[in-house]
């Protein structure tokens, strides 16, 4: 039977994962992530990516963690798990904002947007690799146990400007919606364009991870020995679920059709 063990003295883990529970993820994150890689080359909308790649790390997060069950005591596998599941969302996030940028360009309405599109993008793209990297280097600290308090609060702080910037990007996507509804563009007419309905998937699957993130600065701030960081099934709570979410209605309401007016004039005339 598998026990908790350290490594040089230092617990890595405060409970013996579960091996159903990560198996059964990593399960149901393998089949979203096909999914998505299927429909993102059957409709060449290459800006989703981001999220396809960050259903690559789910999986292999989850997987690490099934295999981390008997071996507490190994570095290795609890790098992989911690890093991977933390740092997916970033990746969703990216698609996430090139989606309402896309909208915006599509409907014509860029005199609505508080931000220019090409700005937008830009900004919270850029904001949210910085927020990936300052993660990234927090998650490889706290593999150290000298340096794990300075790794939870690198961690912290990646965190907190993530919550930040989807605060600020929900605020535009907010405003924008508000603005072309009371102001519709000739294009937002379009009954093939179908932006009301990728609207509110940004909306849903924008709490999904705001929730997620709030609960990740919650959990780390609450300490090594929090409740949050000890007991195992906050963690498939309030993130492998909401982020099973995420991908799901991302998939359901895939942004597909939602193309620039210009390409998409061009795709009709050929």
């Amino acid at each position: 039977m598998a026990k908790l063990e350290s490594y040089h003295g230092y617990y890595l883990w405060h409970y013996v994962p579960s091996v159903p529970a990560a198996v059964t993820f990593a399960l149901l994150f393998l089949a979203l992530t096909a999914l998505h890689f299927w429909r993102m080359f059957k409709t060449r909308t290459w800006f989703c990516i981001a999220i396809s790649i960050g259903g690559i790390f789910q999986i292999i997060g989850y997987f690490a963690r099934a295999s981390a069950h008997a071996r507490t005591s190994q570095l290795i596998p609890y790098i992989i798990q911690s890093t991977f599941i933390l740092l997916s969302p970033a990746l969703f996030a990216a698609s996430i904002y090139m989606t309402l940028g896309r909208v915006i360009r599509a409907t014509g309405g860029e005199k609505l947007s508080m931000v220019r599109p090409s700005w937008l993008t830009k900004i919270f793209v850029f904001g949210d690799v910085f927020s990936f990297l300052v993660q990234s280097s927090g998650a490889g600290l706290m593999a150290n146990g000298d340096n794990a308090k300075m790794g939870q609060n690198i961690i912290i702080g990646g965190l907190v400007l993530q919550l930040i910037m989807f605060g600020l990007f929900g605020l535009a996507a907010i405003l924008f919606h508000l603005q072309i509804r009371k102001h519709p563009t000739r294009a937002s007419y379009d009954p093939e364009l179908p932006w009301a309905q990728t609207l509110w998937m940004l909306s849903a699957v924008s709490a999904c991870i705001f929730v997620r993130s709030t609960f990740r600065v919650i959990e780390y701030a609450g300490g090594n020995d929090g409740y949050l960081l000890t007991h195992e099934w906050t963690l498939y709570v309030f993130d492998a679920v909401l982020m099973f979410f995420t991908m799901a209605f991302f998939w359901i309401w895939y942004p597909g059709r939602i193309r620039p007016c210009k390409e998409a004039s061009m795709e009709m005339g050929s």
